[in-house]
């Protein structure tokens, strides 16, 4: 592949305006687990909803799909959770490496990548993103991704809590947002605060800073399923569990698809406006 023709970043845009900076060819240290990723990412107004490296947690790369043990290689980046010894600082970082666009256009693309760790790839995946609008004040991204077992083997996903942690079942699609002076407000439909929401199997879920609101939804049954991880006064940052409390199988040749779409909003929305976005994005 001739590197040279792959562009570093590319922006994409809504009614008009650049929403999206995805970074193609990212240059972040091996131990972060080097991954395409959306940052900045930013309301319709302009205020950035994303956070790069920060100093708490420099292996969050904006929103990316991150998972941190593909049959036993760390795609999250920074230590791997050990059982029975906790984390601990291991050469097995993986990379997800772009191979091509199928579909580029100014809101969205369609991309092929590889996940490759100690010279194999243990992945293929393809990964589809849309920037849709919803109102004058709210747009949404519409982030699917399919990964296809490409060892020729049957492997296994899993995440801190399958190896021992509880209460870590990080892994999958992950937005890490900016920090500010106090921690986000977290909900669901039925729940409030990082507690009650944390875990929970909820249709949508939505963090609301200071002047912003992000709504993540399960755009697919499987992804409903899927529990959130929820962070909020240590850090601020939602993400899906593909592994909550068991490893994940992926057979031989088999396809795992997950489908999330995060409405981006100015302003702190109710929470039936909220739900209304969630419904009005996963269908539009």
């Amino acid at each position: 592949m001739n590197h040279s023709l792959i562009p570093r970043s590319l922006v994409l845009r809504c009614s008009g305006r650049p929403v999206v900076r995805y970074v193609v060819r990212p240059e972040v240290d091996r131990r972060h687990a080097p991954r395409p990723y959306l940052h900045p990412v930013s309301t319709l107004s302009g205020r950035t909803v994303t956070d790069l490296s920060p100093d708490d947690h420099p292996h969050h790369l904006g929103a990316s799909v991150a998972v941190p043990d593909v049959a036993g290689s760390n795609f999250w980046g920074g230590r791997t959770f050990v059982r029975d010894q906790g984390p601990v600082d291991l050469e097995n970082h993986g990379t997800q490496r772009h191979q091509g666009f199928k579909l580029h256009d100014p809101d969205g693309f369609v991309e092929e990548l590889v996940w490759a760790a100690g010279g194999e790839v243990l992945l293929r995946e393809r990964r589809t993103v849309a920037a849709v609008a919803l109102t004058a004040s709210a747009w949404a991204l519409d982030f699917t991704f399919a990964l296809t077992n490409a060892t020729g083997a049957d492997l296994s996903i899993g995440s801190p809590a399958t190896n021992g942690r509880r209460g870590a079942a990080y892994g999958g699609f992950f937005w890490r947002a900016p920090k500010e002076a106090k921690p986000p407000e977290v909900f669901t439909a039925a729940a409030d605060g990082e507690v009650r929401a944390h875990a929970a199997c909820a249709d949508w879920l939505a963090l609301a800073g200071d002047g912003w609101t992000l709504v993540f939804a399960g755009a697919t049954a499987r992804t409903r399923r899927d529990p959130w991880f929820v962070r909020a006064a240590d850090y601020p940052g939602v993400g899906s569990s593909l592994a909550s409390t068991d490893r994940l199988p992926v057979a031989q040749g088999e396809t795992v698809v997950r489908r999330v779409v995060t409405v981006v909003a100015d302003g702190r929305p109710g929470r039936d406006e909220v739900a209304a976005l969630a419904r009005k994005a996963v269908t539009a």
